[in-house]
């Protein structure tokens, strides 16, 4: 059976260059990994990563934590977390907490401790201070994203901001009437996300001098279904109703498009729509939108967490801010004539 003295052998290359090249490990030219990559295809070598491990300590696998794996968001994040490790030579191993207390517990207190992973990106979860300490006591850097964790390098958007961005958008066009749709307080468990962009959203309306109605204030699940039912019963009235909805994520933008179109509403000329997120389905529905980039969030927090296992990170609990973009589409516009007068 062919080792990687046979592969170091043929590709011209050092023992240590291979090793460095088919682990994913350390600094490689492109030319050189690619032809330690060939040598070993050529002669069938697959590198020992058990072996790896035992000497190197590492298991060359990162646990992610995430609230549901289901929910649009979190899956994004975790794709783009998923391909930035495989390229960087790293396993994943997903801990879907689904809402569940007593199985978020057993995952941050018991299978995270047991030195299966080299590392944790833990997304949308606040992390207690003794959660955080015990992890990184067995020296398991750990990354949050969502919102500030002690003594982990976190990254985040300014959500508040973000919200009275939207609302400030319905507000410059016109609209005083505006309703708000934000997530169920369980949702709050967490950094507080749907509270926070509600504040934004005030905050907005406030600075304006326009009134926040609290029949317009209204929840739902932050899927398109949750949402569908609430819009439906806040766009139900035909006497009185809102001129424009900023829905706290795309997908409760997308229910409320879906049940104007019930009630024979057109979007934008009879009603305006705005979102957070930058879903996909957001094009194909011309919804307005803060794109947050959930992708780019994940290859982020790859990034961070392999440069603290490196010894490359100079700040492991620096917070960093992520960009947002502003994506106009067709869904807002300026509100009905009778409304403007």
């Amino acid at each position: 059976m062919p080792g990687i003295k046979d592969v170091a052998e043929l590709s011209g290359l050092s023992v240590a260059t291979v090793s460095r090249a088919l682990s994913g490990k350390g600094s490689v030219s492109a030319e050189s990994r690619e032809r330690a990559r060939r040598a070993a295809a050529e002669l069938g070598f697959i590198p020992s990563y058990h072996a790896a491990s035992l000497a190197s300590g590492r298991t060359q696998n990162v646990g992610v934590v995430v609230p549901s794996v289901h929910r649009w968001y979190f899956s994004a994040v975790v794709e783009g977390i998923s391909a930035t490790l495989l390229d960087a030579g790293f396993d994943l191993t997903l801990y879907n907490v689904s809402e569940d207390d007593h199985r978020r517990r057993n995952i941050l207190n018991d299978f995270l401790l047991r030195k299966r992973v080299d590392a944790v990106i833990a997304i949308s979860l606040e992390l207690d201070e003794t959660e955080i300490q015990q992890l990184l006591a067995i020296h398991r850097p750990i990354v949050g994203i969502g919102g500030p964790l002690a003594g982990a390098s976190t990254i985040r958007i300014d959500d508040a901001g973000t919200a009275r961005a939207a609302a400030n958008h319905l507000i410059q066009l016109g609209h005083s009437k505006i309703a708000h749709i934000t997530g169920h307080a369980m949702y709050d468990q967490d950094f507080q996300l749907p509270g926070t962009r509600q504040q934004g959203f005030e905050a907005a309306m406030n600075a304006a001098h326009l009134p926040v109605r609290p029949e317009w204030m209204v929840t739902a699940d932050f899927t398109i279904q949750g949402a569908y039912a609430t819009a439906r019963k806040l766009l139900g009235a035909t006497s009185d109703r809102p001129t424009a909805v900023f829905a706290a994520s795309d997908e409760m933008a997308i229910g409320t498009i879906l049940a104007a179109r019930d009630f024979g509403l057109r979007v934008p000329e009879d009603l305006s729509v705005i979102g957070i997120d930058g879903h996909e389905l957001g094009e194909v529905f011309g919804l307005t939108t803060i794109d947050q980039d959930a992708r780019g969030q994940g290859t982020l927090a790859v990034e961070l967490l392999l440069a603290g296992l490196n010894g490359n990170s100079a700040d492991p609990g620096h917070h960093r801010s992520y960009p947002t973009e502003f994506v106009i589409r067709n869904s807002t516009a300026v509100p009905p004539a009778a409304d403007r007068a």
